[in-house]
């Protein structure tokens, strides 16, 4: 018998890899259309970070709030965020732009990125989130704000002693003030009468906290008409009364006769309160039968907005 003739050796098919690659892990799960528009969005963020710095997109972001063009605004501090996806500033930016565009959703997760990634530094996150919020949480929020305030408040007055006032201003041309935790507090105060106005001891709690605004800003308008507030609240009307007239005189002449001379000096307009608090000015001075005062208010809305259903 012959020897065994030796087969010969097939070649094994190379076993197809179905791993995905480095470049298209990113896109497991998406349809085509989905891979497109990563794969444009991406490209975009590379020639966005080729031809701008994530400063000078920031500018220009400041440049669309500064006319108001919150939609343009929104584009190109996405784009700073495409580039420099932890960039507080940033975020801070964003979110308070979604607030303006009424994108409740997209501005509470921005700034809930923003406390993730700096939860001791930066007040004004917590202030939003809790403009965002209501009842408790918004209490903790604006808490947690006024205790970052008032860190920074303190270290605004070490480096104003070390350095000057000068110095201090070059290096943060908003200076905070205890005008801010005065309203931050008033914040608070409102919730309890509102919203939390059922909860045990909510008036009690209303009371402390428009005092404790009243400490850091004795003359504040918004402050002494919500003492009015509270006190009409609990049937302390005389008293209430004197507060809404001394808050009312705070602000009232200053701004007749800002409108007689045609005057816009930014100081006086900075003490007129929001639009809001003095529709709710006009509310309770016609409660307190102050029909006259509670008329030039009302005139004073009507110049600035004359399609506020509540005022006319």
């Amino acid at each position: 018998m012959g020897g065994q003739a030796k087969g010969k050796k097939k070649n094994k098919a190379k076993k197809k890899d179905n791993r995905p690659n480095r470049e298209d892990a990113g896109f497991v799960g998406l349809s085509p259309q989905e891979r497109m528009k990563v794969r444009m969005h991406e490209k975009a963020k590379k020639k966005t970070a080729e031809k701008y710095s994530v400063q000078q997109l920031l500018e220009k972001t400041e440049e669309c709030l500064d006319s108001f063009d919150f939609e343009m605004a929104a584009l190109f501090c996405q784009r700073a965020l495409d580039v420099d996806s932890n960039n507080l500033q940033a975020l801070d930016m964003l979110g308070h732009i979604c607030t303006e565009l009424g994108d409740t959703q997209k501005a509470k997760g921005v700034f809930l990125r923003a406390v993730e990634l700096s939860p001791d530094e930066g007040h004004s996150k917590y202030m939003y989130l809790g403009q965002i919020h209501s009842g408790q949480e918004a209490v903790d929020y604006y808490t947690k704000g006024i205790q970052v305030l008032l860190s920074a408040l303190d270290k605004q007055a070490q480096t104003k002693a070390q350095a000057g006032a000068a110095a201090a201003r070059d290096e943060d041309s908003e200076l905070l003030t205890a005008k801010d935790v005065c309203v931050a507090y008033c914040s608070i105060a409102e919730i309890y009468l509102a919203d939390l106005c059922m909860t045990e001891g909510a008036a009690d709690k209303c009371k402390e906290f428009i005092e404790r605004a009243l400490q850091y800003h004795h003359d504040n308008p918004e402050a002494l008409q919500l003492m009015a507030s509270y006190l009409f609240s609990t049937e302390r009307n005389q008293e209430g009364r004197e507060y809404l007239l001394k808050s009312v005189g705070l602000w009232l002449p200053a701004q007749k006769q800002s409108a007689a001379s045609f005057s816009t000096e930014e100081d006086m307009q900075n003490e007129i309160p929001p639009y809001e608090s003095r529709i709710t000015t006009a509310k309770l001075l016609v409660e307190s039968e102050e029909y006259e005062m509670a008329v030039d208010v009302l005139e004073g809305l009507l110049e600035e907005d004359d399609e506020v259903v509540q005022v006319k």
